[in-house]
């Protein structure tokens, strides 16, 4: 099956990017490394394997594609070592397919905020070795669109919550836990303002780019609903499951601890400075553009605490067959 819109990636991005396109009557290709998912898929999906990391196998699965969703990643610990090879394996693929490629990205190329919104202007500044990655991939995305290779544009999302959101600030650690009525994992400050991006909003803003001709060659802030501070975010969080949220900070030495045994973990401390300034991303560029509002959080929440009740419930059932 040639589909027009082919999703690199089946992770929470992708298969909310799927969810959008599939409300809207649309075929969809997906694509990952195993050939399988963890659900069923909508009529209209169909899922094929490849090795985004080999050109060719880019170029055969996106043959005859019009649009190509980038949403797929290495494990974060091994950013640095492979996400660039992966992205000119996806650049040199899809320029052979002649589709246009949108890419999901995050802010993490500007480094500090210092207090000021984040806005695309902002200079890549990073420190960090996933902020230098982070910028090296868009530098080389938009060399290969200046370059004429194929069209490029690129999506940026703060940190993410959602359905189907597990490993972020926002997601399993929090949400499956709250719903325990055990203690949240947090990190930083949570009484500063931090801008939150829902998934489906990242999802539907990343569509609404890849339609829009004038929108290829820079990146964009997709929309967020208005900053607010952690802790406001779980208390909305209280109010939804009708229960107290006990929250439970860990700081730089806890986290360096734990990223003795855990790589993924480690990989958090140098993102704190995330939650220790204000943080917050203005999407005003991409909001002069489209007629999309950002989700309310209390909507988000509920959807988000939905998901993860019917997927803990999904698997009771299995485990008691």
């Amino acid at each position: 099956m040639n589909a027009k819109h082919v999703i690199l990636g089946t992770g929470q991005l992708g298969l909310a990017i799927m969810d959008e396109l599939v409300g809207e009557g649309v075929s969809v290709k997906l694509v990952n490394r195993s050939g399988r998912v963890n659900e069923p898929l909508p009529n209209g999906v169909v899922l094929a394997q490849a090795d985004v990391t080999d050109p060719s196998q880019v170029a055969a699965v996106t043959a005859g594609a019009s649009y190509v969703f980038f949403c797929t990643q290495p494990a974060y610990h091994q950013w640095p070592e492979r996400f660039p090879q992966m992205t000119a394996a996806v650049i040199d693929g899809v320029a052979q397919s002649g589709a246009k490629l949108i890419f999901g990205s995050n802010v993490y190329m500007y480094g500090e905020s210092h207090g000021r919104p984040l806005t695309e202007d902002r200079p890549y500044a990073a420190e960090t070795r996933k902020g230098k990655v982070r910028a090296q991939m868009a530098r080389m995305l938009f060399t290969a669109h200046q370059e004429g290779r194929l069209p490029v544009v690129i999506g940026r999302a703060s940190d993410f919550y959602g359905p189907r959101v597990k490993d972020s600030a926002l997601g399993q650690l929090v949400f499956e836990s709250a719903l325990a009525g055990k203690p949240v994992n947090l990190v930083g400050n949570i009484d500063l303002p931090h801008s939150y991006t829902y998934i489906r909003d990242f999802a539907r803003a990343l569509i609404n780019l890849s339609r829009e001709e004038e929108a290829y060659g820079r990146a964009w802030h997709v929309v967020n609903a208005p900053a607010q501070s952690t802790r406001k975010f779980i208390d909305i969080l209280e109010d939804e499951i009708d229960r107290p949220v006990k929250t439970r900070l860990a700081g730089s030495f806890i986290l360096r601890v734990m990223g003795l045994f855990n790589p993924e973990v480690k990989e958090i401390v140098e993102m704190l400075y995330e939650f220790n300034e204000p943080f917050v991303v203005d999407h005003t560029a991409y909001a002069a553009r489209f007629d999309h509002q950002p989700t309310p959080i209390k909507e988000g929440i509920r959807e988000t605490v939905r998901w993860y009740k019917k997927t803990t419930d999904n698997r009771r059932q299995t485990s008691e067959k």
